[in-house]
């Protein structure tokens, strides 16, 4: 799902009596920089919140459990003389997660506008959430919880409800602001390790092993 798997560690109290430490490790919800998992600084202000499903090892198999924004680009963003656009739906994707999904964008003015302000009128505004809810229930129910992390992490959705909602009124700075997991199914663990063996691009395999001459071995010796 991610391009960095180990991403940092974590600490417990060591297993004393019936407080078993990995038992203590599961439920728990780690909170990371989009920009560390996917070593690119450009999703510094994106962080990705994960649960802890299971323990093998010394390692922790994480799972999808949230995304959101940082508060200084939400901040940036917001101007006077303009229209914040807020929309939010839940959608359920194939493999029976139900997730929450939050959109916002801000109306800009149109080319060649004299005019200071761009204020959006209460249709319009109920126009481009609208568009704003169809996106993100196809969005959402058109594959798995992986489909659509991967595709909230790389693809640009805000342009494209930018592109749906221009018609209505024009718009800037539109994003997938904020995703929650409301509904898990049933815990699975051979479906989340196929998750994170499946990207055989991004697993640490080891270095190739050079096949051993053992003719020269056998002639320097004269025999075995």
């Amino acid at each position: 799902m991610f391009s960095n798997k180990a991403f940092g560690k974590t600490i417990i109290t060591k297993t004393a009596g019936q407080k078993i430490a990995s038992e203590e490790l599961k439920g728990r919800v780690v909170e990371v920089c989009l920009a560390d998992l996917q070593n690119n600084e450009d999703f510094a202000y994106r962080k990705i919140k994960l649960c802890i499903e299971d323990v093998q090892g010394y390692n922790c198999i994480t799972n999808f459990h949230g995304m959101d924004m940082t508060r200084d680009k939400i901040c940036s963003m917001i101007q006077k003389r303009q229209t914040i656009i807020e929309a939010n739906v839940d959608v359920k994707t194939s493999d029976g997660y139900i997730v929450r999904m939050f959109c916002i964008a801000f109306t800009k003015k149109d080319k060649d506008q004299i005019k200071e302000t761009c204020y959006a009128k209460s249709a319009q505004a109920r126009g481009i959430r609208v568009k704003m809810v169809e996106y993100m229930s196809e969005l959402g129910n058109k594959g798995d919880l992986k489909t659509l992390v991967h595709t909230l992490v790389t693809a640009d959705c805000g342009k494209d409800i930018e592109k749906v909602a221009n018609p209505i009124f024009p718009i800037k700075d539109c994003y997938i602001r904020k995703v929650k997991v409301l509904k898990k199914p049933k815990f699975d663990v051979t479906a989340l390790m196929e998750w994170h063996n499946e990207d055989g691009a991004t697993a640490d395999t080891g270095k190739k092993v050079a096949p051993e001459d053992t003719g020269a071995v056998a002639s320097a010796g004269g025999r075995y």
